[in-house]
């Protein structure tokens, strides 16, 4: 079960402020909110599903510490991703003109392909070399945190969660993925030097997307 629970919890964090999160809450102003979260389950359902096959089919082609030192290192990557944030202009519902459900199907499973919650289901899926478990926690996870959205999005007037919440992801994020990179490398790395190297590379890391962050809020 920890699997499930893993998977549930951080893709949970990895949806907080995610392009995917807010197309929902775009959606939710439009259409019934019960059927956009419909359309979001099932859409996040089947592009998981491809997801996890592709993460349980990567553990045939490598070796299982290749896959855990490159899920360790995405999930770094998910941290700075989650910490710089995304934008999506609510005009993108526009481009279907089916009705409610496929609308919301198809513009969240093209916007969720290539998206940073896919990518980590497929990290969490050769990390565990599981594929149900992987599967149920995170499409779980993404309905959870979109259905958060949603309402703190038509409550608070269609704004996400606060950017104290998305510190908080990302360093859990960054931290787990130090932690299991740290679990994963050879031993021979597991040395203060390295140590410090990889805490001061990660936190000039954290200072650049911070900066470029500061810096498109002055434009």
């Amino acid at each position: 079960m920890s699997s499930f629970f893993t998977s549930l919890f951080f893709v949970i964090l990895a949806e907080i402020g995610d392009r995917t999160q807010l197309l929902a809450i775009c959606f939710a102003t439009r259409y019934n909110w019960t059927t956009v979260i419909w359309g979001v389950f099932w859409a996040t359902a089947v592009n998981h599903l491809l997801a996890v096959a592709l993460g349980n089919y990567l553990t045939y082609l490598f070796p299982m510490n290749y896959i855990k030192i490159a899920s360790s290192v995405g999930f770094i990557i998910f941290g700075l991703w989650t910490l710089r944030g995304d934008e999506i202009s609510c005009d993108t519902q526009q481009r279907f003109k089916l009705n409610p459900f496929w609308t919301v199907f198809i513009a969240f499973f093209i916007a969720e392909t290539g998206d940073k919650t896919q990518l980590a289901t497929i990290a969490l899926a050769a990390d565990f070399n599981t594929f149900f478990p992987v599967w149920l926690g995170t499409t779980l996870g993404m309905v959870i945190a979109n259905a958060f959205g949603i309402i703190a999005g038509l409550l608070m007037g269609k704004r996400i969660p606060a950017r104290f919440i998305k510190w908080v992801a990302a360093f859990i994020f960054i931290v787990f993925g130090l932690l299991s990179l740290y679990d994963s490398v050879p031993s021979h790395f597991q040395k203060i030097p390295y140590i410090i190297l990889a805490l001061l590379f990660t936190g000039a890391l954290i200072y650049a997307v911070n900066y470029l962050n500061r810096k498109k809020a002055l434009r």
